[in-house]
């Protein structure tokens, strides 16, 4: 599956086959809403949201932005502009260590055709190859099957248990090696370098948002 990293920091940011992820804006709320106010969707939350939340989880992900030069971004299908879903990269502290999780919620009319495992793999390949992490992670409860076998179609494995939010959780890892021997594998094109984390710096844009460098073929 080739992937290709945009060289916009305010919009899209990864095109995979079928998809594009592009960053969080204010206006999606609603979108995002349907998905993280399904009590059936997000099942293995411990909490129930409402639209406050929601509200709240666009915000978070645009401070994210600011903040690292990633997080969640908004899930479209190639040839529309609806968001369904949500997939991306955020910090995530594991018994006192920050690692890199990917993290993904699709709406639920739009389950069971594996668009979460094509976004994951574009984050993850964004991960290894933007933002320099050595590992990846994803947090799954053992009980959320979908999700496990999200993580395990991207060849990621159980690396221990954990409990996190106070409720049980596998740690689902992979390193950058393996990543890139999966890839060779699967004949995908190598990533090109395309966004760049946030600094304290000149290398922030104007509204302090990581800038993209150059689209490069290769």
């Amino acid at each position: 599956m080739a992937v290709e990293i945009q060289n916009t920091a305010r919009d899209l940011v990864l095109e995979t086959a079928r998809l594009r992820l592009r960053r969080f804006q204010r206006e999606d709320v609603d979108a995002i809403f349907a998905i993280i106010g399904d009590d059936v969707a997000m099942q293995y939350y411990p909490k129930t949201f409402n639209r406050s939340d929601a509200v709240q989880w666009v915000e978070r992900n645009l401070r994210r932005y600011r903040e690292h030069g990633y997080g969640f971004y908004a899930i479209t299908l190639k040839g529309s502009t609806e968001v369904i879903g949500d997939c991306g990269i955020i910090q995530q502290e594991i018994d006192g260590k920050v690692e890199l999780e990917v993290g993904y919620h699709l709406r639920r009319d739009h389950w069971g055709h594996g668009y979460a495992t094509e976004a994951a793999r574009a984050c993850m390949g964004l991960a290894f190859r933007d933002f320099g992490a050595t590992k990846v992670i994803s947090l799954i409860r053992p009980e959320n099957v979908p999700s496990r076998r999200v993580a395990e179609r991207n060849k990621m494995k159980i690396e221990r248990r954990i409990t996190h939010w106070g409720l049980p959780h596998l740690v689902y890892a992979m390193m950058r090696e393996e990543f890139e021997r999966g890839s060779a594998t699967l004949g995908e094109k190598q990533i090109p370098r395309g966004l760049k984390p946030a600094r304290n710096d000149k290398s922030k844009g104007s509204d302090g948002t990581a800038e993209a460098v150059p689209f490069q073929n290769g």
